[in-house]
C-alpha cells in the first residue's frame, strides 16, 4: 500500500562546503511516518520514496535529521535544472512511500 503526502515547503541549501539542496517534510508528517513506519527504515533513517515536483517524478529516499526532527528530501541538481528552481523557492511536494 503507497502513502502519499503533499506539502509546501522551501528549498534550502546544507552549509556544508559543496552542500546539497533540501526540503524539510512538515514536523506533523514526519511524527505520523517515524511512528508508522520506522521500521522500513534503512541506515542512518534513510526510507525510499518517490517525490514529485510541478511535473517530474523521480525515485528518491527521505531521511531523518535528528537535529531538525523532521525528514528531509534531497533535490538533485537535474531536478533544480529541469523545473527552474532557487533556493528560497516554494515548493508544492507529493512524497510517495
Amino acid at each position: 500500500m503507497k502513502i502519499t503526502y503533499e506539502f509546501s515547503a522551501p528549498i534550502w541549501k546544507h552549509s556544508a562546503t559543496g552542500g546539497w539542496y533540501f526540503v524539510s517534510l512538515p514536523i506533523e508528517f514526519s511524527e505520523e511516518i517515524r511512528q508508522n513506519m520506522k521500521w522500513q527504515e534503512e541506515g542512518w533513517g534513510r526510507m525510499k520514496a518517490k517525490a514529485k515536483i510541478r511535473e517530474t517524478l523521480w525515485v528518491n529516499a527521505i531521511w531523518y535529521d535528528t537535529k531538525l526532527n523532521t525528514y528531509i528530501l534531497s533535490v538533485k541538481a537535474e531536478i533544480r535544472k529541469k523545473e527552474k528552481i532557487e533556493i528560497g523557492d516554494i515548493l508544492e511536494i507529493e512524497i510517495i512511500l
